[in-house]
């Protein structure tokens, strides 16, 4: 579903290479875990990702479902089944969470050449979902993320993840902030999802997601570069171990 080949990347205001030759395949239905000490290049693999302008591409190339989406924008990523969830979710002021849902959620629809939702047929998505995710409907009346706690607005994302229903999630630290409680329901929320067509890229610092949302591979990003794939028995080796050994090995 996923392939990154020989993909080298830098920040494309100062020209700092972030990205240094990083090869990733993702299959169908695979949930890959991203590991790696600060600094690495992990969230800056989701912006890429997800088409943000303030990184440049290089060299290499990034195969969704055996298509380049290089030239695509972050609209066109988005319809054609790519979507992130952020470290740090946006707040939006003036703008309620209901709206913003039902406007991307036709935003795909065109997109993809289907009629938009009524608005009844959309409330009872919505009402769906929301219970699933333990979601009060008064919160999605409130501007979107504005005021919202850290679990909140994990929540909110991982419930717009449900509705648009994407082929590739990636998760950008989507531990970060949550207590246990929270944690378990955005976990649960992202198992629900969990089917043979839609494949996941979850980004951690900490084996503690993975005890929730238990992945098929684990990979170790250091300095832009994979440096060790293995089973989510690497994932707890890190934990008990560190990066020291792994990174002295490939060093």
């Amino acid at each position: 579903m996923l392939e990154i080949k020989n993909l080298h990347a830098q920040i494309a205001e100062d020209g700092t290479e972030i990205i240094r030759g990083l090869n990733l395949k993702v299959e169908q239905g695979e949930v890959a875990a991203i590991m790696g000490p600060n600094g690495s290049g992990k969230s800056t693999l989701s912006y890429i990702l997800a088409g943000r302008e303030d990184y440049e591409v290089t060299s290499g190339d990034i195969l969704f479902n055996g298509e380049s989406i290089l030239e695509m924008d972050p609209a066109e990523r988005a319809a054609s089944g790519v979507f992130l969830a952020f470290q740090y979710p946006v707040e939006i002021p003036g703008v309620p969470t209901m709206t913003f849902l039902k406007t991307a959620m036709n935003a795909q629809r065109k997109a993809r050449g289907e009629d938009e939702l009524a608005t009844p047929d959309f409330i009872k998505l919505v009402k769906e979902a929301a219970g699933k995710l333990s979601i009060n409907m008064e919160m999605l009346k409130r501007p979107l993320n504005v005021g919202f706690s850290g679990g909140e607005k994990k929540r909110a994302e991982i419930l717009q993840m449900a509705l648009l229903s994407p082929e590739l999630c990636v998760l950008d630290e989507t531990d970060s902030g949550l207590d246990i409680d929270a944690l378990k329901i955005v976990s649960d929320g992202v198992n629900a999802l969990r089917e043979q067509n839609r494949s996941f890229l979850v980004i951690t610092h900490y084996q503690r997601l993975l005890e929730h949302i238990v992945p098929d591979s684990v990979h170790v990003l250091y300095k832009g570069q994979i440096i060790q794939s293995g089973d989510k028995s690497l994932a707890l080796e890190l934990e008990a171990n560190g990066y020291a050994e792994i990174i002295g090995k490939a060093a």
